[in-house]
């Protein structure tokens, strides 16, 4: 068939027709119902399946002395996974199920390829993510979290549209992939006949808009580096960008918590506990705050100090009592440091705030403290969630980080991007004081869906070649 009429869904059917008692019907109102065949169970002249749909399933009853013998031959030849379109009325059962009784039906798709029967049970783990059409028809429970994303993802957009926010989009394919330290995915334009490299982050071209006069703009968009996989690691992810002028880092914190229980209270229908891993996670405010230094120092039992970690040599010490591989610059170290020594411990939502400009070069020094930025990443079961500080807008001070920058490239740091002299440009035109924020969704996804994963909030997660 080309097309079936579908008057309503399982779901729909199921809640329109709860309060029938076993035995009773509704014979005067016909439904038309499509979707997929996962069960059939013939006795004689009765048949009774299972037929799946996007919002779940329901048991459907056949009867030959009322389709026709030849019908009914149709029935008998249909296979696990046959898409039919069905009508008939809605009963409940003496057993008590709400059935839909078929009066007559469709093929509307044949499965030449059956389904399996424990698709978990495969030796072959990775070919659930690989073969993802087939996961989500037998496991409609790894389908159902990718929905809750999508919803979840539609209510993120409503809550950033409220608060005056303008979606923008800005390019994937660029001349230099700025705005984070990260390795790029490199291309080549045969256009323009240029090496081109795909985008590590968006901030530098939202940036360059806060400039152009457009105060308040996000963007919703995948982002590339060329990175290791893991539970928490992809190469191609989503993040969402947010900028605002006329804020500080301390508005986007009480934004980003704001944001944060309002998608906790959407998940939990109301509620602001989680489980995640065996634990249960509260996302009631506020979240707790920790100093970075100070969590140094606290997780350490006091032997990683302030003065030990701004110091570079002190930084290379520190590793090799942790017995981590050195790193290539002062900021790469620490960022080891930290991974090893505070993250463990951060399971309920943190703000760690005061990070040292050494890993901070895109962020505006503190008044009182020229060593530390403002800027705090929330963190949760152990996991960072989101980035965000007062932006650097000083063209000058600008300039001068990314020319230290150029040297850190050169010792062989190759996640050190290279510097966008344009975006110091942007800045020599003005930009007023702005807060920026980036969130990892599919982690913060992970979070409010309760998988341990980041392949399982994803739609088709890279996977290695099929051999």
């Amino acid at each position: 068939m080309r097309r079936f009429e579908v008057e309503a869904t399982t779901a729909e059917l199921l809640e329109r027709y709860g309060f029938l008692v076993p035995g009773q019907d509704a014979a005067a109102e016909g439904w038309n119902v499509a979707g997929r065949l996962l069960t059939k169970r013939t006795m004689g002249k009765t048949s009774f399946a299972d037929l799946a749909d996007r919002t779940g399933k329901m048991q459907i009853y056949v009867r030959k002395d009322e389709l026709g013998e030849a019908a009914f031959a149709d029935w008998a030849q249909l296979d696990r996974g046959d898409l039919i379109g069905v009508r008939g009325y809605m009963f409940r059962s003496k057993m008590g199920e709400l059935t839909l009784h078929v009066t007559s039906f469709s093929v509307l798709a044949k499965a030449v390829m059956p389904l399996p029967d424990k698709w978990h049970g495969l030796q072959d783990v990775e070919k659930r993510y690989r073969q993802r059409y087939v996961d989500f028809i037998v496991n409609p429970e790894a389908r159902d979290v990718l929905i809750a994303r999508s919803r979840l993802i539609a209510e993120m957009r409503r809550f950033i549209d409220g608060h005056g926010f303008y979606e923008v989009e800005t390019p994937t394919l660029l001349h230099i992939a700025g705005g984070a330290a990260a390795q790029p995915f490199v291309t080549h334009c045969n256009a323009l006949d240029r090496i081109m490299q795909l985008r590590i982050a968006t901030e530098l071209n939202l940036k360059r808009l806060i400039v152009a006069g457009m105060e308040r703009v996000y963007e919703i968009g995948r982002i590339f580096r060329n990175e290791g996989i893991d539970t928490t690691h992809c190469p191609e992810f989503t993040m969402l960008e947010l900028y605002a002028a006329y804020w500080d880092v301390s508005d986007m914190m009480e934004f980003n918590e704001a944001l944060i229980a309002h998608l906790a209270s959407i998940a939990t229908d109301g509620g602001s506990e989680l489980a995640y891993e065996g634990a249960t996670i509260s996302f009631a405010r506020p979240f707790a705050r920790l100093e970075y230094l100070d969590a140094m120092a606290r997780f350490s039992e006091g032997a990683y100090t302030r003065e030990r970690l701004l110091d570079a040599g002190g930084a290379a010490e520190i590793l090799q009592e942790l017995g981590v591989p050195a790193s290539p610059s002062h900021g790469h170290a620490l960022d080891k440091i930290f991974e090893r020594v505070v993250e463990p411990n951060l399971t309920a939502p943190t703000f760690v705030t005061g990070y040292p400009v050494v890993i901070s070069p895109l962020a505006k020094r503190r008044a009182d403290d020229p060593d530390i930025v403002d800027r705090y990443e929330l963190f949760c079961a152990s996991m960072e969630i989101s980035n965000a500080f007062t932006e650097l807008n000083d063209p000058d001070d600008q300039r001068a980080r990314f020319t230290a920058q150029i040297a850190e490239r050169a010792g062989g740091n190759e996640e050190i991007p290279e510097p966008d002299w344009d975006y110091v440009r942007a800045l020599e035109y003005g930009m007023p004081p702005t807060a920026g924020i980036g969130i990892g969704i599919d982690r913060l996804m992970m979070l409010l869906t309760g998988q341990r994963s980041i392949r399982d909030v994803m739609l088709f997660p890279l996977q290695r070649q099929h051999g």
